[in-house]
């Protein structure tokens, strides 16, 4: 099936982590140029820009703090006079400082809404200009079905994916006569390095929730982010599309 991403600019956040990395390499095999943002240069990150590479198209490395206001305009413009333009934005950068809410620090608090929720909004604030330069596009929010529903010892993540989906949602309202579209998938427990540090009850937890049996993996998501930046999904805006093998129904 083609989705119609061939030629296509996209630029991804958190592109390290496991889910960001796979759908930077999604992306790339569906034929997108794809700029790979994180912390830093690390190994995941070259990685993932290898995989972009080796299905024959171009990764740029950028090394940014999602949460720095200014830099996420310069980072497009960087992005955009790399590649002449930008078409598709996946903010996929994320963190989670677990703990019951009468524990949590200040600290926790804020690292997570300034990385999960900032950061997403300020590369879709700095990006709207570039996509309405092309003609339209696609921005996607990775937000987790702990925003649809809570979740024990996680208030402050919870709360940023959450957040998450109201600003998709008022982004699509205002951005949606551009031709550009937004919305969020959604992901229950997903296997990344990240869920693996979890303790094997916990994990075991999702699996018994999930009437797959199952928990997801990152692939699972990123084929859900080609859907939704392809011309398949070109009327469908304002949305959150779950991928947890059903743990959330």
């Amino acid at each position: 099936m083609d989705l119609g991403l061939q030629g296509r600019i996209a630029l991804v956040t958190g592109a390290a982590g496991g889910i960001g990395s796979a759908i930077a390499g999604a992306l790339a095999r569906e034929g997108c140029d794809v700029a790979l943002l994180d912390a830093d240069r690390s190994t995941a990150l070259q990685v993932a820009a290898d995989s972009v590479r080796a299905h024959g198209v171009r990764a740029h490395l950028v090394e940014a703090d999602v949460r720095n206001f200014a830099q996420a305009q310069q980072v497009v413009e960087e992005v955009t006079a790399h590649y002449g333009g930008l078409d598709i934005l996946v903010c996929s950068a994320g963190v989670t400082r677990d703990g019951v809410s009468w524990k949590l620090s200040e600290s926790d608090w804020d690292d997570v809404l300034a990385v999960n929720l900032k950061g997403c909004f300020n590369y879709a604030r700095a990006a709207v200009p570039a996509l309405r330069a092309r003609g339209g596009g696609s921005i996607i929010g990775i937000g987790s079905i702990n925003g649809l529903r809570g979740k024990f010892g996680q208030a402050n993540y919870a709360a940023s994916k959450a957040g998450l989906i109201g600003l998709a949602k008022a982004l699509a309202r205002e951005v949606g006569r551009f031709d550009i579209t937004v919305n969020v998938v959604a992901p229950g427990m997903t296997d990344t390095p990240m869920t693996a540090a979890l303790p094997a009850a916990v994990r075991e937890a999702a699996v018994q929730e999930s009437l797959l049996g199952r928990i997801c993996v990152p692939a699972d998501v990123a084929d859900a982010v080609l859907f939704l930046a392809s011309q398949r999904a070109r009327r469908i805006t304002g949305e959150v599309l779950r991928v947890d093998a059903g743990q959330y129904v």
